[in-house]
């Protein structure tokens, strides 16, 4: 499976790439505005078919599909696993011609990740980790750092600050710390914190298929995943899924309990 979703993202990203002068961007959604190219779905499309020649029963949930919904087809045979695919996590940089974006994707099994790939076609870095075993960067094994909070540590926050519902008074101590960083792309930002490039990202409102793969990468790496309040995120009810959104605490161990004691 992890040959599977390596090849698939390669493809996937590489198209992207290709056709990023020539993408055009529309709005999605109401409430949580966003935007999506043409490009979203054409790579979406390219990894699904990709993984379903080798997976024909295997389930999917992706970002992608019809009227601003997600595509969603249950596993056949009764196998349990599911592909989490995010086609382009960085949209918005996309949007732009920022080449700053990765195609994030998973399988998971029983609610959780199993498998992880994040390939940032940019810089051709392919980050991956398979339950039980090291996380990797181009087949180099990664660890997160020990680092914690100081004036030159790199905090991944999100700027979607009305995402938070509060005044978050939180981000602008972290601010004030640290270099803090937004990327625009969950999946890169969990990938760096797996490499020990991040201590740690803050995330209010990824969905499903911005974390999967990374939450895999990252927890091989020696790294934490948890929601806001320490507790873990996984497992997901798969079956009933709808695209809801997770506050999401990614970082080494350090870091993580640092910020959990500012976000709580």
């Amino acid at each position: 499976m992890l040959e599977t979703a390596v090849v698939a993202a390669r493809l996937a990203g590489r198209h992207a790439l290709e056709q990023i002068e020539y993408a055009r961007s529309s709005v999605k959604g109401t409430q949580y505005r966003e935007l999506v190219t043409q490009v979203d779905g054409q790579c979406q499309k390219i990894a699904v078919d990709h993984i379903r020649e080798a997976f024909p029963d295997h389930g999917f949930i992706c970002e992608e599909g019809e009227g601003n919904a997600i595509f969603k087809m249950a596993p056949r045979g009764g196998s349990d696993l599911w592909w989490c695919i995010d086609p382009i996590d960085g949209t918005n940089n996309y949007a732009h011609g920022l080449p700053i974006f990765a195609v994030s994707i998973a399988v998971m099994h029983q609610g959780r990740p199993i498998v992880g790939a994040v390939f940032d076609p940019a810089t051709e870095s392919m980050f991956t980790a398979v339950q039980g075993d090291h996380a990797r960067l181009n087949e180099r094994t990664i660890t997160v750092s020990d680092e914690t909070m100081n004036e030159f540590s790199h905090v991944g926050i999100d700027s979607h600050f009305d995402w938070l519902g509060h005044d978050a008074d939180w981000t602008r101590k972290i601010m004030a710390a640290t270099r803090f960083r937004d990327i625009g792309s969950t999946a890169l930002q969990a990938a760096y914190v797996a490499k020990g490039a991040l201590i740690a990202t803050l995330q209010p409102g990824p969905k499903l298929w911005d974390i999967a793969a990374g939450a895999i990468i990252v927890e091989a790496a020696g790294g934490l995943v948890t929601d806001f309040q320490g507790n873990p995120i996984f497992p997901v009810a798969l079956d009933s899924y709808d695209g809801g959104k997770f506050k999401t605490l990614i970082g080494n161990k350090a870091a993580h309990a640092e910020l959990l004691q500012l976000v709580r």
